[in-house]
Order: C-alpha cells, then structure tokens, then sequence
C-alpha cells in the first residue's frame, strides 16, 4: 500500500480541475466514453445514457465518492474514473477510466489511476489481513498504448475476455430440451430464485467471489430493474419448480444498437453436461430473429473454466472485440476468487 500512496503527488496539468461526479454529468461521460472508443475500436462504448445512469444509481455507489472527473481550463470532460468496491470482500476492485484522445499524453491517465488505486486502498483495514488485494483494470486489445502504460503503472496481464457476435441470415436451429425441461419467461418470476439461480451458476467462473445474499442481490435486483431489461426476454429453463439454467437477454447490445444482448447465461451444475446452454442460447437466437435482430452479441471469459467459449463457437458466434485484464498485487496473501475449477 505504501508503494501506491507515494506515488500521488503527481499533478494535473495547469488550469484543469477535478471533482466528484453528479448525476447530471452522465451526459458528457458519455460523449468522453464514445470519443475515446470510436478512436480506438471504432464503435461507441455505450449507446444508451440510460445504462451509465443506471450504473451510477446501483446501490452503495456513490459518483462523488467513487468517480472522479477531470475538467480542461475551457471546462470540457477530459478525464474520468471509477472505482467498484462493493462487494463483501473487495479483493479485486474493479476500475476503469478513460482519457479523451485529444488530451493524451499531459499526465492524466497517470494521475487518475493513482487516485483510483488509492481509493481503493481504502477497503484495506475492512479485509482480514491474510487475503490477498490486487485492483484490476481493462481495456480492449487495439489500444497499445493504454496496455503500455498499465505495465508501467506495474500491471500485469492476467485474463482475456471476448465479445462474441452471431449473424444470422436466417432462423437459427431450434432448441433441444432435456427431458422434463420447460421453458418460461421472467415476467412474474421471483427475482430472488432468479438471483440464487445465476449466482450458483457463476460459482465456477474465473474471478467469482461468494458474498451473502443481502449484499449481492439488491446489486442484482437493480442490474435486472435497469432501463432496456425486459423479462420477456429472460428465459428460464425449468426442473419442476427449479430454475436449471437460465439466459437474462437484453433487446438491445450496449454498443451496437441493431444486435441484441445475452446479458448473463448460466446452468447450474447438476443440469450441466445436458445440452442446456446450448438449447438456451439458440432458444434466445430464436427470439431475437423473430424481433428482427439479426446480430447478437455477449461476453465471454477467454479462458473459461467451464468450456462457455467453445459453447458460443459451436452456436456459431466469433470473436467480435477482446479485452485485457490487468491486475496490480498491492497486497499478496490468500486468494480467494475462484482461478480453477474447485472439486
């Protein structure tokens, strides 16, 4: 932690400032998340402003605390992070950040990250002192020059994940269903056994750390209230009276408005093995054909432990976008997010 701490005495340029975020700020963040990706991968970030204010809105974050944006003299969004320190134990927040391209190269990435870095730092005396604590951050591949300077901020790559993308020029296969497997929708559906069904789920993938129901779901709660969530469009494949597996869609991709979005797809494990995420995946192709989307899209751990790639590929999806993940060790000690497949 010292080894963070004093670096900051690192400056911003003359004339610019920095503040907390507002809500009424979301509009400009979002026009410094497009410039800064349609310079670099040529797409926009994010679409919609909707899906940034809803970020900010998620339970126990708080924009003035946990953004910080930087102003040039002439008052223009030029710099911005955020830091995710939410769950029960934070051993790998989460930060990410962006400078506009027009204003790289003066200092204020360095100076953000080390902020950021130092926030996070402050969940420290919250950890029992044996457990490891190493922020992470990401980026897309095509930006060289961002993965240059996490190196020399002492990152290390660690994790790739995918956007992976289907075209469809016409209606998928249809689904095959294990026996005494039924389909319904989400309309109706009691989001907590949805948030239990995901979270077993998800024990298996790289990164997942276990947290108490009070604090992960109304953090899901909210993901599934967001604006563009439709339960119609989350599918659920039941055993009886238990969810199996489940895909949780959105109609519309985050940054490519005519695709749509597999936000979350997941089989608990007793009902892996059957064919289920395939089913439920071509199932979710189906739907999105008949709403005339002929693009979809999700994201996938590079390396997944449970073989989801090779899923998506067998489905017909290809890689659209990789991202990098980075990760800085502040703190060695036990790890305690999931890194291989447990017993």
């Amino acid at each position: 932690m010292n080894e963070i701490l004093e670096k900051s005495n690192i400056e911003l340029p003359k004339g610019f400032t920095v503040r907390g975020a507002e809500l009424n700020d979301v509009d400009e963040a979002l026009k410094l998340f497009n410039a800064w990706s349609q310079a670099v991968i040529k797409e926009n970030d994010i679409n919609d402003v909707n899906v940034l204010r809803d970020d900010w809105n998620t339970p126990k974050f708080d924009p003035a605390r946990d953004i910080r944006l930087v102003f040039s003299p002439e008052g223009m969004l030029v710099g911005y992070v955020e830091v995710w320190t939410l769950s029960e134990k934070p051993v790998h927040p989460n930060l990410w950040g962006r400078v506009h391209p027009d204003y790289s190269g003066l200092g204020i990435g360095t100076w953000l990250l080390q902020w950021a870095e130092e926030r996070a730092c402050k969940v420290l005396d919250k950890l029992p002192a044996d457990l490891r604590f190493a922020p992470r951050i990401g980026v897309p591949r095509p930006a060289v020059e961002s993965r240059k300077f996490f190196e020399e901020m002492g990152y290390t790559h660690i994790r790739s994940f995918y956007d992976m993308l289907i075209d469809m020029d016409s209606m998928p296969p249809a689904p095959e269903w294990s026996e005494g497997i039924t389909l319904r929708t989400g309309e109706n559906a009691d989001m907590k056994d949805i948030y239990l069904a995901f979270n077993e789920s998800f024990r298996d993938h790289y990164g997942h750390v276990e947290e108490p129901i009070e604090k992960g779901f109304p953090r899901f709660k909210h993901f599934l209230e967001s604006d563009g969530m439709d339960p119609s469009m989350w599918f659920l494949a039941m055993d009886g009276n238990e969810i199996a597996g489940l895909s949780l869609c959105r109609p519309e991709s985050y940054h490519i408005p005519d695709a749509g979005y597999v936000n979350i797809l997941g089989v608990r494990r007793p009902w892996r093995k059957l064919g289920l995420g395939l089913a439920l995946l071509r199932h979710s192709f189906g739907e999105f054909y008949k709403l005339g989307k002929r693009k979809v899209m999700l994201g996938v751990d590079a390396g997944s432990l449970t073989g989801a790639l090779r899923l998506y590929e067998k489905a017909g999806m290809h890689v659209h976008q990789a991202f990098d993940l980075f990760e800085k060790t502040v703190r060695s000690g036990r790890e305690i997010s999931v890194e291989s497949l447990s017993e």
